[in-house]
């Protein structure tokens, strides 16, 4: 058993706010003792009931991009452990977002490769069996954290053994070093407290990943 902090963390891989939070989670493992367990979720999920509502851009997004990867991943994770999902994610990111090649079926064909899994994953790319498990898996993380957020959802064990759940943080660029550690420390402090919910300002920015 490691004695780490286990962190459990959901992501989309189409998410470039969850790309460079994941990249600042595994800074700080590197400075705090913490082991980062990932998790599968879908913004696809996450809106299917609320498509109308949504600015005409992003719908066609989640409608014609977003299901593919994570059909992918929940199917890689299905079928060669969870174990392969962290190497994974980090394929499909670098392509996606710091490469810009976008999310379509080459760039996580490349990225299968990348991770040394399959080709024959994209097999799960217009429809696949692990349909319940790619949900359960989203559901289990929101759950923890509320419907009214996004990709990622960071969950930890709390003074009493409970876990804390909170989206984000949203930040960017992703920090390295001590400076990770003392985003980490913050971060907990603020959702360790007993009905605190918020801090939040407006982006001024987008996603900086030239330090990645």
């Amino acid at each position: 058993m490691s004695d780490k902090t286990p962190v459990d963390f959901w992501f989309d891989p189409l998410c470039p706010w969850a790309w460079m939070t994941s990249r600042w989670v595994l800074e700080v493992e590197k400075v705090r003792d913490i082991e980062v367990r990932w998790h599968v979720m879908s913004l696809a999920v996450l809106n299917e009931d609320k498509l109308d509502e949504l600015p005409e851009e992003y719908r066609e997004l989640l409608e014609t991009k977003a299901w593919g990867p994570v059909r992918v991943v929940i199917a890689a994770q299905q079928e060669h452990g969870k174990e392969v999902l962290g190497d994974f994610y980090t394929a499909l990111g670098t392509r996606i977002h710091n490469r810009s090649e976008g999310p379509g079926k080459e760039t996580v064909a490349a990225a299968l490769k990348d991770a040394g899994l399959p080709e024959s994953l994209l097999e799960h790319w217009d429809a696949t069996p692990y349909e319940a498990e790619l949900r359960a898996s989203h559901k289990e993380g929101i759950d923890k954290v509320g419907q009214d957020v996004g990709t990622p959802v960071i969950a930890v064990p709390g003074a009493d053994g409970e876990q804390i759940a909170f989206f984000g943080p949203v930040v960017t660029p992703a920090p390295q070093g001590e400076e990770a550690g003392r985003l980490w420390d913050g971060t907990l402090a603020v959702a360790s407290v007993p009905g605190f919910y918020e801090i939040k300002r407006s982006r001024t920015k987008g996603p900086d990943f030239s330090n990645l």
